[in-house]
């Protein structure tokens, strides 16, 4: 085979691929650092792609830029989470996992050649703005994303706060595709709420797992003791797309006594991890009642699924995600890094998540209660007839039902899953005293 390129771009592809490669023959069965044979042939045929497009391209190319490229393309080419990471995007990942970042606030993976939303993030743009889990972005203004790097439609979608662009979504249940104006802004996380639904029972919502989520959740349920004893707490882990894996195990950690949380799986020793829980569940075994949807993902997973096989909260809602894989990032001698896929992650039970998802103990659609109309017609009860007996109990105790119903409907108008969520909860709440 003759090879029409300067030494130096040989020289070149030869120490990044760690083997010797000669303008006329490979040398037979190079190793590489591990002992394994080389694919020698096919080193061959990179090395003649290489010299053919620096010799006929219509455009010079640098040997930087095809090196690139082949790089993503090597790792693009394994599954939808690893890619290589230049020196600015490195740094953009640093500063979405700190909490603070510039964007739309939106959690996105790649699907069939376009960019598909995971999850939109609590109070940003594009939750605003009503983008939703499984929403598939075909165009960014007036660019296709088909055949677009992940790494460059999130470039695309980042920009100077106070700017505009507009998505072309795909939306499942849509005739047409819709046209969506987001105007970009600094994207503050705050990665957990809280507040009360009713006396005793209360409600945190995680948004994204960050390395300070545990502390602020626990933070936040010690905040709703201090108004009094919590009898059940919601979990809601709905459109939050994961985050940071040992989030997830603090968060975990909070409510389980002991016992394993999760482990993972690689062929890597340092990859084969087991997390256990340590003594002590900050709300004393109260109920919990976890909520997730097709927008869960990966760390939020970890946590549903813990707490399922535990036994320490019942989940409801729609399948999750279904992201069971662990990704690590490796720096890079030029500044830059790799995120590589290098575990599976299982639930205490053993079971993978990854494109299977959990299962929710209770399946609650994503419904929308509206209100009836009323007829005007009082209904008839006991305490319409002529001469009903009294209730000496009446007055404190008939006021308390009526807020209470007040309560409840404004929330299951608000949020079905949520109130049927609550209503779960209290069920379990007796049924634990009663015990």
């Amino acid at each position: 085979m003759t090879i029409r390129s300067k030494p130096i771009t040989l020289f070149a592809v030869g120490a990044v691929l760690g083997i010797t490669l000669t303008l006329g023959h490979s040398v037979v069965g190079a190793r590489d650092n591990s002992g394994d044979v080389l694919p020698l042939e096919q080193l061959r045929t990179f090395s003649d792609v290489f010299a053919r497009i620096k010799r006929n391209y219509v455009e010079d190319v640098s040997d930087e830029d095809l090196l690139e490229h082949a790089i993503r393309g090597m790792l693009s080419g394994l599954d939808p989470h690893s890619s290589y990471l230049n020196t600015e995007q490195f740094q953009e990942l640093r500063i979405g996992t700190s909490g603070e970042f510039g964007g739309l606030g939106i959690e996105v993976g790649m699907e069939d050649g376009f960019v598909k939303v995971v999850s939109p993030i609590d109070d940003t743009p594009a939750a605003r703005a009503g983008m939703q889990p499984g929403d598939l972005i075909i165009r960014l203004d007036d660019k296709p994303v088909k055949g677009m790097a992940l790494n460059d439609a999130v470039k695309l979608m980042r920009g100077n706060p106070g700017s505009d662009i507009v998505l072309t979504v795909v939306r499942e249940g849509e005739d047409r595709p819709l046209n969506i104006t987001i105007t970009r802004a600094v994207i503050q996380v705050t990665s957990v709420k809280n507040r009360i639904l009713e006396d005793g029972y209360g409600y945190v919502r995680v948004s994204h797992f960050q390395t300070k989520t545990p502390t602020d959740m626990i933070k936040a349920i010690e905040e709703m003791q201090i108004e009094g004893e919590l009898n059940g707490l919601v979990l809601d882990l709905r459109n939050n797309p994961g985050g940071v894996l040992s989030a997830a195990v603090g968060i975990s950690d909070a409510f389980l006594d002991d016992g394993l949380i999760v482990y993972t799986d690689g062929r890597e020793e340092d990859s084969r991890l087991r997390y256990s829980a340590s003594r002590g569940d900050i709300i004393d075994g109260a109920p919990i009642v976890v909520l997730v949807n097709g927008g869960s993902a990966s760390a939020s997973e970890i946590v549903a699924g813990a707490m399922q096989d535990h036994g320490r909260g019942v989940v409801m809602g729609v399948k999750t995600f279904g992201k069971g894989s662990v990704q690590t990032i490796q720096n890079l001698p030029n500044g830059g890094a790799v995120k590589l896929t290098t575990a599976r992650y299982y639930t205490p039970s053993g079971r993978s998540i990854q494109a299977q998802g959990i299962e929710p103990d209770i399946v609650t659609g994503n419904l929308r209660v509206s209100k009836r109309e009323e007829s005007g017609i009082e209904p008839i009860t006991e305490s319409s007839l002529s001469g009903h007996l009294s209730n000496p109990e009446d007055g404190e105790a008939l006021k308390s039902e009526e807020n209470t119903t007040d309560t409840s409907a404004t929330l299951a108008e608000d949020d079905y899953q949520l109130n049927e969520a609550l209503n779960l909860l209290k069920g379990l709440s007796i049924l634990s005293r009663k015990g």
